[in-house]
């Protein structure tokens, strides 16, 4: 039986009791989320030795990083080293997007490699293969679609992106809306020219049936993409949107109904006064499905610094009730990112769930701040390093600007404010 199977059936699986250990929750808990769809738990049968993902309602935040190659860069040990900082700076999920190099290879090393979940997009290898072989992606056969996913997942892909929602009826609503950016979703853009050329259905839609099979077989969890993502501001929550956002709560109803656990991906290009709003839709019209957001971005003018803006609408996001944050890194909308790009694309989302988590009054995560919080007053300089979100970063900064009064810092030296009260302080009046 699959995940859900079980919690249905009413029992507690070791990946669900793994799950709650982590969480510090109940596995009851855990249990009644998988049952009703409000968690999945990324795992796929044939992985074994990596950390459980949970993700949804109760459970803390999740980041997730994208990873892999392109026509223009597709480095094998490259993406090796993206993959170690990824899980050094504390991703609990990459995907692997490549689309140059050896795409085989590649997935098998993030597979054998990652100690986390790992998740991918099987429409890319069918076009990148189609590609190769003379034709254009529009000429890509139903069949190769599906053998692509049937290839990810029997390796052990614990989850895909599929994006079902991109419809004839989805886009002819984008004709009429005249938007600025179109389609920025790669995947969506291919299934987009192959229903345009074919003038037929979107297969991963009209055979929604024959997808859950074999996801199923699996237990792998399905990602159903958005496709239709708002690519600047000015496109947000328009009737394409939408539109795509309605179909793929009903087909993820149709997902548990099969025993086989979606989540709902979220708009990349949102304003600040819209998030709240794209949350409540999502988790209305899809059941309390988790909710896996790319940022949001939430403006569309700092080209390099785009880690920032997504940390900002990630917070906001995930405080309103985003479960699961796709980092961006200051390579968006630029470049194939560096090794340093994941790193602080990683960093950078880490933050934005955490806040979020303290205002969702997560015990974990205020028990950390406290920790700071105490070793600060301390001046335990060691401990401030460690309890940080980035230890590296605290320790070479401070060992090259240590002051002569090595229980402060070059900001304040001696006029250090915690220092200068510390014996007020020490004991309490009468």
């Amino acid at each position: 039986m699959t995940q859900l199977e079980s919690a249905r059936s009413g029992e507690i699986t070791p990946e669900m009791e793994a799950v709650a250990e982590q969480e510090r929750l109940s596995p009851e808990y855990v249990r009644n989320g998988v049952a009703a769809g409000t968690i999945v738990i990324l795992h796929n049968t044939k992985r074994s030795g990596v950390k459980l993902c949970g993700i949804g309602s109760g459970l803390r935040t999740k980041v997730n990083a994208n990873l892999g190659t392109s026509p223009d860069g597709s480095i094998l040990s490259d993406e090796r080293e993206k993959l170690e900082a990824a899980v050094k700076y504390g991703a609990d999920a990459v995907m692997d997007l490549s689309t140059g190099g050896d795409l085989d290879e590649i997935r098998r090393m993030f597979i054998d490699e990652s100690p986390v979940a790992v998740g991918s997009v099987p429409i890319y290898t069918a076009a990148v293969e189609v590609v190769k072989d003379g034709r254009s992606v529009a000429e890509m056969t139903t069949d190769e679609m599906f053998a692509a996913i049937q290839k990810h997942v029997s390796h052990g892909i614990d989850f895909i992106t599929v994006h079902c929602g991109v419809t004839l009826e989805t886009l002819k609503r984008l004709r009429n809306q005249r938007r600025v950016t179109d389609v920025v979703s790669r995947g969506g853009s291919f299934l987009t020219q192959w229903m345009i050329h074919n003038e037929q259905e979107n297969p991963l839609y009209s055979q929604f049936d024959r997808l859950l099979q074999i996801a199923r077989e699996f237990d792998v969890t399905l990602s159903l993409g958005d496709g239709l993502r708002p690519g600047c501001l000015a496109d947000s929550t328009d009737r394409p949107q939408v539109q795509e956002l309605i179909l793929l709560g009903e087909l993820a109803s149709q997902a548990r109904s099969c025993g086989v656990q979606a989540m709902i991906e979220g708009p990349g290009h949102i304003p600040l006064n819209e998030i709240e709003t794209n949350i409540m839709l999502e988790k209305k019209l899809c059941n309390g499905a988790p909710f896996y957001v790319l940022g949001p971005i939430t403006t569309d003018i700092a080209p390099g610094y785009d880690h920032i803006t997504s940390a900002i609408g990630g917070a906001i996001a995930a405080k309103a009730g985003a479960d699961f944050l796709c980092y961006v890194t200051p390579a968006e909308h630029v470049c194939l990112p560096s090794v340093e790009d994941v790193r602080q694309g990683v960093i950078a989302s880490r933050i934005a769930a955490h806040v979020a988590d303290l205002a969702k009054g997560s015990k974990a995560a205020n028990e950390w701040d406290d920790r700071m919080g105490k070793a600060r007053k301390d001046l335990d300089w060691d401990a401030q390093a460690e309890l940080a979100i980035d230890p590296d970063l605290i320790r070479t900064r401070r060992s090259e600007n240590l002051p002569d009064d090595k229980d402060a810092c070059t900001m304040c030296g001696k006029f250090c404010a915690v220092k200068g009260l510390k014996e007020y302080f020490k004991n309490p009046l009468d």
